[in-house]
């Protein structure tokens, strides 16, 4: 009598694994679009105020305004493309109805919502370090705290990957969509302090802007870089963090209960 064949254990890291790489490669297959387009978008606002206005005005004493700017437009690239992905991907797979054979795998919520960042993370960074090269050319930075540099960059990533997971859950089709990234995101980043410090608006418009959560990741990330901000770093970070996890949170729910993903 023969044995029978035995199965080879099951590794439930396999389908997270799989869905990471399935998520970095479905970017990189359209990299004009998901890293080029980005990139020169952003050269275009580095030559406006780097070239143009950054040796000619200040908004912060013993900073060009190039050097005020640029830690806002690396962040900025960062934070657009992390949101990005999440979204369009999530979303995608809901119009296209594949989500369903997704919520079946052997995959927690949590391993689907980790990939789906992860994927983000990477294509933020990798827009992020291609700006980051940009901007040398445009003006000298001191990066006075490169590690406290990263850590905000890598945790605003996080939190708009996981805001473009919700955002893709709950947008019912591309109109929709596009009203997140036109309608919020956008605004909240515009006024967030990447074009101007905050402390130099009229009180009242002062204080809304501190009621903006962009406005923590940008001083934070400015903070690390040229070692002045409007916030000590700790209350930035913090502030930070305390809304990733809440999004974090929130996101797990969505997936966890499939909500909107079996319509």
């Amino acid at each position: 009598m023969t044995d029978p064949v035995s199965l080879p254990p099951f590794q439930p890291w396999i389908p997270f694994l799989t869905l990471l790489k399935r998520e970095i490669l479905r970017f990189l297959r359209v990299s004009f679009q998901t890293l080029l387009a980005p990139v020169i978008t952003a050269s275009l606002y580095l030559f406006v105020f780097g070239a143009t206005l950054g040796q000619r005005i200040s908004v912060l004493e013993g900073f060009s305004y190039a050097q005020f700017v640029i830690p806002g437009l690396i962040l900025m690239g960062i934070i657009n493309n992390s949101f990005s992905n999440t979204s369009s991907s999530l979303f995608m797979s809901r119009y296209l109805g594949n989500i369903v054979d997704l919520l079946v795998a052997p995959i927690t919520p949590a391993q689907i919502i980790l990939a789906y960042t992860l994927a983000a993370m990477v294509r933020g960074m990798l827009v992020g370090a291609v700006i980051t090269l940009i901007a040398l050319g445009f003006a000298p930075l001191p990066w006075i705290h490169p590690f406290l540099c990263l850590l905000m960059a890598l945790l605003s990533s996080f939190l708009f990957a996981q805001f473009g997971i919700i955002a893709a859950i709950y947008a019912n089709n591309f109109d929709s969509l596009s009203m997140f990234t036109n309608f919020l995101l956008l605004p909240l980043i515009y006024f967030g302090g990447v074009f101007y410090p905050v402390s130099i608006l009229p009180s009242f418009w002062e204080a809304l802007s501190r009621c903006n959560p962009l406005f923590y990741l940008i001083d934070g990330f400015r903070f690390a870089i040229l070692g002045v901000s409007d916030n000590p770093f700790w209350l930035s970070f913090g502030a930070a963090a305390i809304l990733a996890a809440a999004l974090f949170i929130w996101a797990g729910v969505l997936i966890a209960t499939g909500y909107r993903l079996r319509n």
